[in-house]
């Protein structure tokens, strides 16, 4: 009986996991009117998924669109687009396929790896076993729990000292789909201990400053990702009145909250929340910021795709009364992402340089006082999206690492 009941469960299970056999990414290229409407109105009537922009409402024309039609509506989007004469090219034949492929590393000897796309339970079990093992550069703590109760841990990397240090804060995984965003945050950890003492940069920066660093900001988002559907953005919260789960986190800082880019429809991908900081998720990191004021000189955070590095604002087309100084520092940090691979990043306000987006962690935090505050939007720029194949990871970080440190270089320089 046990072992039917077992089995009786699985089966349910893995009934609840989204499949997406057949289903296409399509880069639509409105150059009229009629096409920016069209788009909202598929967005509004089949429910498609935009990938990029966020939102139909962003959708402008001679902009790209990015989006996973369901293999349902294929033939109709397929009419539609004729019809009207819009440009697109099928950017994923099958998502399914796609999923199944980002994969493509041979299995890792061990349960993490920093070349695989990892789960949390991986992450949660390494970040224990790394804070163990280096006592006297790492320590961690937890800032809260989730909406689920997981916790929510910083690593804070730095060596240790009497006085207060001066810290950058980053984290990754705001959106849970962005696989590749934890994934840097966990090769930044393990490249901050590696070089100590021997890359003089870095351990000239973990000597002078700390680094906070939160490797998985959406962590029930995350988990979602891995048990239920791979293309979820949001957090997992309920809200009362509504069937839809969750809040897009990046959406729901008190920065021009909900005013542009954002949605009030709790079903939206960009929903922003009932209130500022109603996410028990954007709490916890909002007051970490807060408490720690002071110390705090850079904000950095992880996103994908589109190779941009981007600074305040997106909640409006204001520049930031930093912006010559911030616009400098970031095509520095992109010109030393660039010597790697030849990888390359357009750097710019984000209002402007992708769209406008209200409730973003990264003018929050500038709000607040924090002026080196950037977004990156990691590879790549839509041939695989939000699946960037495994292969891809190592390259990834590598050059990301160099824009990183070249900020935090700058910042380092500028303490005082």
């Amino acid at each position: 009986m046990r072992v039917l009941l077992f089995f009786g469960l699985v089966a349910v299970a893995l009934a609840d996991v989204t499949r997406f056999e057949g289903e296409k990414v399509f880069r639509l290229k409105p150059v009229l009117d009629k096409h920016v409407s069209l788009i909202k109105d598929l967005e509004k009537s089949i429910e498609v998924d935009l990938w990029t922009p966020a939102s139909a409402e962003l959708v402008t024309i001679g902009s790209d669109v990015d989006v996973h039609v369901p293999a349902i509506y294929l033939d109709m989007v397929f009419t539609i687009l004729q019809q009207n004469d819009m440009e697109y090219e099928v950017l994923i034949e099958d998502l399914q396929v796609a999923v199944d492929a980002q994969a493509d590393n041979k299995p890792s000897p061990r349960a993490h790896s920093l070349t695989k796309y990892n789960s949390w339970e991986d992450i949660q079990s390494w970040m224990n076993t790394v804070s163990a093992s280096n006592p006297s550069l790492i320590s961690k703590q937890v800032i809260g729990n989730t909406y689920e109760g997981r916790p929510m841990t910083v690593l804070k990397l730095g060596v240790k000292s009497s006085s207060t240090k001066p810290a950058i804060f980053m984290d990754c995984g705001i959106h849970a789909r962005e696989w590749i965003s934890p994934a840097f945050c966990q090769w930044f950890i393990n490249e901050a201990l590696t070089t100590y003492g021997s890359d003089s940069q870095m351990t000239s920066l973990l000597k002078q400053m700390d680094v906070f660093v939160l490797p998985v900001f959406n962590v029930d988002g995350y988990v979602y990702t891995f048990t239920n559907n791979r293309m979820w953005r949001k957090t997992r919260s309920k809200k009362s009145g509504s069937s839809c789960y969750g809040a897009d986190p990046n959406r729901n800082f008190d920065a021009g909250w909900c005013s542009m880019g954002a949605s009030s429809n709790p079903c939206s991908d960009t929903y922003c929340g009932s209130t500022p900081e109603s996410e028990i998720e954007v709490r916890n990191v909002a007051n970490f910021i807060r408490r720690n004021k002071s110390i705090i000189k850079a904000y950095l955070t992880v996103h994908s795709y589109s190779q941009l590095l981007l600074f305040p604002y997106s909640y409006t087309y204001d520049l930031a009364a930093d912006h010559s100084e911030l616009m400098k520092v970031a095509e520095g940090a992109s010109a030393a992402l660039r010597s790697l691979y030849g990888t390359r990043y357009t750097s710019g306000p984000g209002a402007t340089t992708i769209y406008p987006a209200a409730g973003g962690s990264d003018d929050w935090a500038y709000d607040l006082g924090v002026k080196y505050s950037y977004t990156f939007e990691l590879r790549d720029t839509g041939r695989y999206g939000f699946l960037l194949p495994e292969s891809q990871i190592k390259p990834t970080c590598e050059e990301t690492m160099l824009a990183v440190k070249y900020i935090a270089a700058y910042v380092q320089k500028n303490l005082y």
